[in-house]
């Protein structure tokens, strides 16, 4: 409940749970100033408080005090007189991120399959004129006693070789899942090492586990590839200096895109760098789609079809200083 000014006269447990601010807090505060985002609210608060109609907005985003990246509100106001003329506003909010997380999730499936078939047209497209160029160049290389002509047959047989390992990063292990129960843990580390040494003396990589997080089934190369590519991508944001935290929780009954799972193995792999560019946010899960110059554009579409082969996926946030990659794992009840 809000006085004219737009002051906070009351709020309930659920408000105060929803916020993150405790009513004691919150208590005499002019919320629209006082909470991040709620700013966008004032216009529509004055014409309700001005014309006493009910007016709502959706999806207002909102940032929490433990700085989780926020969450998105589905806002409605009214108006109640009170006796002296005074008029009180009613402020109900209700949490929407977990429906625009579902939306979020349908869009990324819908990347993975639109990404597969661009994989297999591709595919079939480049392999067979590569073969050939690789053929017609070692044919020719036999027929030459110049070193230096030989040189550029040479290249021609690197870059078509160069060429056939994209188009195979492209289609992903044609092997079956070599699934067994597996600490994440484990992997984590042998990945964190990796990206430490790599990384030099002004990355630093953090770890933030949940050791009630149970072994999950999963194939180990499989997923050390996929969090490899993630925590490199991080590397290459931050261009050697920074922060990478690996982060670890358990998930209760929450949802891998259409499938709703009883426990989730949540990996986050979270840096401080720059944040993804606005132009490619909607496309990030394509092949060949990046941000930087040189970059293949294949790491993500490979670790998000070797999430998926598991039954998982990759979603993501973002913004400047601090974006995360999760992979949702769901866990099987015998796993458990």
């Amino acid at each position: 409940m809000l006085d004219a000014g737009f002051a906070v006269r009351y709020a309930n447990p659920a408000a105060e749970q929803l916020l993150g601010i405790s009513r004691q807090q919150l208590a005499g505060r002019v919320l629209p100033d006082f909470v991040p985002g709620l700013g966008v609210l004032r216009p529509l608060l004055e014409r309700v408080r001005d014309t006493g109609q009910g007016l709502s907005r959706r999806e207002v985003l909102v940032a929490t005090p433990e700085g989780e990246g926020g969450l998105a509100l589905d806002c409605a106001l009214a108006s109640a007189d009170l006796p002296g003329g005074d008029r009180e506003l009613l402020l109900e909010m209700a949490d929407a991120s977990r429906r625009l997380r579902i939306d979020r999730e349908k869009a990324l499936l819908a990347q993975l399959e639109a990404s597969r078939s661009m994989v297999r047209q591709l595919a079939h497209e480049l392999r067979n004129p590569l073969g050939g160029i690789r053929g017609a160049a070692q044919l020719l290389e036999r027929q030459l006693e110049s070193s230096a002509q030989k040189d550029y047959t040479g290249l021609i047989i690197r870059e078509a070789d160069r060429l056939v390992g994209l188009t195979t990063a492209l289609l992903g292990p044609a092997r079956p899942l070599r699934l067994a129960l597996m600490n994440v843990h484990e992997l984590l580390e042998h990945v964190r090492q990796l990206i430490a040494a790599e990384g030099g003396p002004e990355l630093a990589v953090e770890r933030d586990y949940d050791p009630s997080v149970p072994p999950t089934l999963l194939d180990r190369d499989l997923v050390i590839q996929a969090m490899l590519n993630l925590a490199r991508n991080a590397c290459n944001a931050l261009e050697g200096r920074g922060r990478i935290v690996f982060r670890t929780r358990i998930l209760t009954n929450d949802t891998i895109g259409h499938r709703r799972c009883r426990l989730v193995a949540c990996i986050e792999i979270e840096d401080d760098g720059p944040g993804v560019p606005e132009e490619l946010r909607e496309t990030l899960f394509y092949p060949l789609v990046t941000g930087r110059p040189g970059g293949s554009g294949l790491g993500l579409a490979v670790a998000q079809e070797l999430v998926s082969r598991h039954d998982g996926l990759i979603e993501y946030s973002s913004r400047p200083g601090r974006t995360v990659f999760r992979m949702l794992f769901p866990i099987t009840e015998d796993t458990g």
